[in-house]
């Protein structure tokens, strides 16, 4: 999403759900911070050069797992021409906001890194309970394009201002 602000460009992504594992952030989510935030289980394993990730929220709403193993190149087929190109895509779309209790505010929390560094992840199976309905997504309206991993990264998480909507 784009819009201006005080006569500036700005961009950010919409974040239509956001799942944890911490009790605590779910009671205070969009409250002391931004996001309200459903609990879930997360599970992850990791060998080598290989990783797999899931999560089942615990109101059955969300699912999502992802297997596969580091690469050196993108899919052939990419939107993306570059690894440097889909890096600074997803560097411009750290900043993201969600619904809060107010239906007429949506609230801003942003991805801070102090080493942005993404790999190539050759994807070997992924599910996504939410790209995956079809009430949403039309049938072969969606394609997946392509895996990222951030690994060792020091970052941090900070509130942003909100959006009136």
């Amino acid at each position: 999403m784009e819009w201006k602000e005080n006569g500036v460009h700005k961009e950010g992504v919409y974040v239509p759900r956001r799942d944890t594992n911490s009790r605590l952030n779910t009671l205070v989510g969009g409250r002391l911070f931004p996001g309200i935030q459903h609990h879930a289980h997360f599970v992850s394993h990791d060998e080598k050069e290989h990783y797999e990730v899931s999560l089942k929220s615990d109101d059955s709403t969300t699912e999502v797992s992802v297997k596969g193993h580091l690469t050196q190149h993108l899919p052939k087929d990419s939107v993306f021409v570059s690894l440097e190109e889909a890096s600074e895509f997803f560097k411009n779309g750290s900043l993201g906001y969600s619904a809060s209790k107010s239906q007429q505010q949506f609230q801003g929390m942003e991805l801070c890194c102090q080493n942005w560094e993404v790999e190539a992840f050759a994807v070997e199976e992924v599910h996504s309970s939410f790209f995956e309905d079809i009430d949403l997504f039309p049938k072969g309206s969606v394609d997946f394009d392509c895996g990222l991993i951030m690994r060792n990264i020091h970052h941090s998480w900070h509130s942003r201002k909100s959006l009136c909507g």
